[in-house]
């Protein structure tokens, strides 16, 4: 211990004398340091953590996808990961290797709840709620911050609508105000009580950018949200996570759950046919890890995550190779030290142990500047990754483990920086101590350092190219034909159905809407749909054409009102739109775009044709009346995209299922073109549709190309982080061939001065330096080109439409890098051409 304080007493002397050094060095590595626990502070929160509950280790989820949200269909592949209500009580039943199993809402936000204080003058709020079984919170072995949470009681038939609030809801919305609890919420028009408050540090069941203020009983669902298929064994919604029974064999219980889903599958209606006979024998659940939560945000961010961490990571390393050439040339200037020191008696090993304490404590404070830079670069990361939400559950500031990464990351660096220089300057010897220069060292570290910026140039090749083909990708993506017209276009997302309507009202409250936002000035169209076309959302069926055989596929819907197409921009290609006229007591009518016709007519004329739903043996529920523009619906990336578009309020011919129980007769969002532009349009909307009902709130407002603009958040943050890290590789790695050419020149100082006394002129000496500068960056762009074309074949599944290297991109990648080690090797080279012949010979 005595020996390492006094190495670190003489590494703070030697740092402390060379303050433009150590400077430099801290910086670099801040950078490098820096930007990778930025990175991991996401990766931790989003890939690693796990929920702040009792032992998640043990907590297991029945499922591995992140499906969504309410689906009566068939799964083809046979991969459940949603169930109905009877499936979780099934499972409950007969799987007693669970102490406990909990069920939750996989889509509460495409349902928010509309919730109100009770009392005078109280404003109600659109905000996001789940319904969860009994047991919930109990399977998470979690304790309420006040009240109580729910027990069995609360989630059975008749019980009182009860509900437990969030924390930060508790704290935010009402300061901590101990009388919430027992105190009467309005939810959906209907009078709940809220219990208890769920514990600090807990959002739910899984990360989100909108986690839930509010949390139900399962039983209160269908009265509270309307949700009629609670207890239809035919349509799946729920996901499923329990606490597993020390001991218990994974795979054994996971082949009895898949054998009890095929057993109660077997018995539904929508497997009556031989082919979903079929469906049936390949139904099975995959048992995973549920410590973590349902995994829908992780799987959404993963790869893009894991890109980022390798390209700080090349960062880093060419930061290091920086350092390490910095510590190169600090070294070959204490080698008549070293080699004093040898002389003197010091051991080979002692030196090295001197000097990699050095590197360490540079790194070491290094990680703690860096630490700092994460903070405000994970900040920078969820505002690029999560624009505009204000509650992501993850915190910007470096946890434990995060501080563990970057300790970590700090002594690998100072051991990956500091061995070289260590382990040239342990090898002086102590005549060189005699000698005015330590030839013996010099000519090896020349050799190293060229290599090291060989490295840096190869490095920055890599992270370059990545970053303009990323940038060229998220141009193409933006630069996408959406067909679709976003000018003066604003959308409003409502929720009739928590407003407390009716299906068997809303023909009339459409009516209105559309009357009242027509009387405002400068409005031009008006249209109600249940979701709009770059919002992430998707409703589809199976189609059956009416008269030809069920070809086993399906296709897109969304229901809208008479001015629609015309509201979001579509282009009408053959028959007729919706009009006023097409009601629910009118005979039902379709519209469907080109690609529909292509794949269930062959191009053939389709006007006048009948289809329907190949799952439900109904081929004649609609009357193709129209055929409209392949617009882009939900994601550029969807290609080949059939869809079909119906009147709002109508229903298909020979429904059975009562229109109480027709969901899709809610709109979700009003869309509203205007003549010009109107900055005042959300208070316009909040005035006209508070004066229809106080209870219709809005849900969500935005610009149509604000929504066109979030459909490429992920691609636009990887583009800018990738140039972000490239920018700063690049400049790195210029620092780096500055300092190895200035050394350079500084070693070549009498050479060059023999070379000018013989008469060599100023530019030849410009041009023998920058020769050797440009050399070291060719040498590193041919090794780069190689391992550029290498990954690209890694990260193509994250570009769009590219599928190799861009010429032009690579082009101006070499063109930069060239440029950059121009200007980083003129200033050596004027510096060498100034020279001063007599002086040179003076020192030699």
């Amino acid at each position: 211990m005595g020996v390492l304080l006094q190495d670190l007493g003489y590494a703070f002397r030697q740092l402390r004398k060379t303050p433009g050094f150590t400077a430099t060095v801290l910086l670099t590595l801040a950078l490098g340091i820096g930007a990778n626990s930025a990175i991991f502070t996401l990766v931790n929160s989003v890939l690693l953590s796990s929920l702040p509950v009792a032992d998640p280790q043990s907590l297991i989820r029945i499922g591995d996808r992140d499906d969504c949200c309410v689906n009566d269909g068939i799964r083809e592949d046979g991969d459940m990961s949603l169930f109905s209500t009877e499936t979780y009580y099934l499972f409950k039943k007969n799987l007693p290797e669970f102490e406990e199993l909990a069920a939750m809402e996989s889509g509460y936000g495409w349902r928010p709840l509309t919730v109100r204080r009770d009392g005078p003058q109280t404003v109600g709020k659109s905000v996001m709620g789940t319904f969860v079984s009994g047991n919930y919170f109990r399977v998470f072995g979690l304790n309420p911050a006040a009240g109580r949470l729910f027990a069995n009681a609360d989630d059975q038939p008749g019980a009182p609508f009860t509900a437990v609030m969030s924390y930060d809801t508790w704290k935010e919305d009402f300061g901590g105000d101990p009388s919430i609890v027992g105190g009467i919420f309005w939810m959906n028009t209907k009078p709940v009580t809220i219990i208890g408050v769920a514990p600090r540090g807990f959002y739910g069941d899984r990360i989100s950018t909108q986690p839930p203020k509010y949390y139900l009983p399962l039983e209160s669902m269908d009265k509270v949200l309307g949700a009629p298929y609670l207890h239809d064994p035919e349509t799946q919604w729920a996901y499923i996570i329990g606490r597993v029974k020390p001991g218990v064999s994974l795979p054994a219980m996971q082949q009895k759950a898949s054998t009890l889903l095929r057993q109660q599958l077997a018995t539904l209606k929508i497997y009556e046919g031989p082919r979903d006979q079929a469906a049936v024998a390949r139904g099975h659940v995959v048992l995973t890890p549920g410590g973590g939560g349902i995994q829908n945000m992780q799987d959404n961010y993963k790869d893009r995550l894991h890109l980022l961490t390798w390209v700080a990571a090349l960062v880093l390393l060419v930061a290091c190779a920086n350092v390490a050439n910095l510590m190169l040339v600090r070294g070959m200037g204490r080698s008549s030290e070293m080699s004093i020191r040898a002389a003197l008696g010091a051991r080979r090993s002692r030196i090295v142990r001197q000097l990699l304490t050095e590197s360490v404590l540079l790194a070491g404070l290094g990680a703690v500047l860096g630490l700092g830079l994460s903070f405000l670069g994970a900040r920078m990361l969820l505002a690029l990754a999560f624009p505009g939400e204000q509650h992501v559950p993850i915190n910007p500031a470096p946890s434990p483990m995060v501080v563990a990464f970057a300790c970590g990351l700090a002594l690998l660096t100072g051991i990956l920086f500091g061995v070289a220089p260590a382990y040239l300057a342990s090898r002086a010897q102590p005549a060189d101590a005699l000698r005015s220069k330590a030839r013996t060292t010099t000519h090896r570290a020349s050799y190293l350092q060229r290599g090291l910026v060989v490295l840096q140039a190869a490095l920055s090749l890599v992270l370059l190219v990545g970053a303009g083909l990323f940038a060229q990708s998220l141009n193409k993506l933006q630069s996408t034909d959406l067909k679709l017209d976003a000018t003066n276009r604003y959308i409003i997302h409502i929720n009739p159905q928590a407003a407390g309507y009716a299906t068997t009202q809303v023909e009339a409250l459409y009516r209105t809407i559309e009357e009242r936002f027509h009387s405002l000035p400068g409005v031009v169209k008006v249209s109600l749909a249940t979701y709009t076309p770059m919002e992430e959302n998707n409703w589809s069926t199976g189609i059956k054409v009416e008269g030809e055989p069920d070809i086993n596929k399906g296709a897109s819907f969304v229901k809208g009102t008479s001015e629609y197409f015309d509201s979001v921009g579509t282009r009408l290609v053959m028959g007729r739109n919706f009009t006023p006229l097409d009601t629910l007591s009118a005979p039902p009518v379709a519209v469907v775009n080109q690609e529909f016709v292509k794949q269930f007519f062959g191009g053939r004329n389709p006007i006048g044709h009948r289809f329907g739903f190949s799952q439900m043996g109904k081929d004649s529920a609609y009357e193709i009346v129209g055929v409209v523009d392949d617009t882009t619906y939900t994601s550029v990336y969807w290609k080949n995209h059939a869809m079909y578009f119906v009147p709002l309020t109508q229903r298909p011919a020979h429904e059975d299922e009562p229109i109480e129980k027709d969901l899709s007769m809610y709109a979700g969002a009003i869309v509203v073109q205007t003549a010009q532009p109107m900055p005042d349009m959300e208070k316009l909307a909040l005035a006209t549709l508070t004066a229809i009902n106080p209870n219709l709130t809005i849900v969500k407002f935005q610009t149509f190309q604000q929504q066109i603009n979030g459909r490429f958040t992920n691609e636009r943050m990887i583009a800018r982080l990738t140039s972000l890290f490239g920018g700063l590789a690049l400049l790195l790695a210029a620092i780096g061939l500055y300092g190895v050419t200035a050394y350079t020149v500084v070693r070549r100082t009498p050479e060059i001065g023999v070379r000018m006394a013989l008469g060599a002129r100023r530019g030849r000496v410009i041009a023998m330096v920058m020769r050797g500068a440009l050399m070291q960056a060719l040498v590193g762009l041919v090794l780069g080109v190689p391992v550029v074309v290498l990954c690209v074949r890694y990260i193509k599944s994250q570009l769009y439409q590219i599928t190799s290297v861009n010429l032009a991109v690579m082009a101006g990648a070499i063109l930069i890098l060239i440029v950059a080690s121009c200007v980083a090797g003129i200033i050596p080279a004027k510096r060498a051409a100034s020279i001063d012949p007599v002086q040179a010979l003076r020192i030699e």
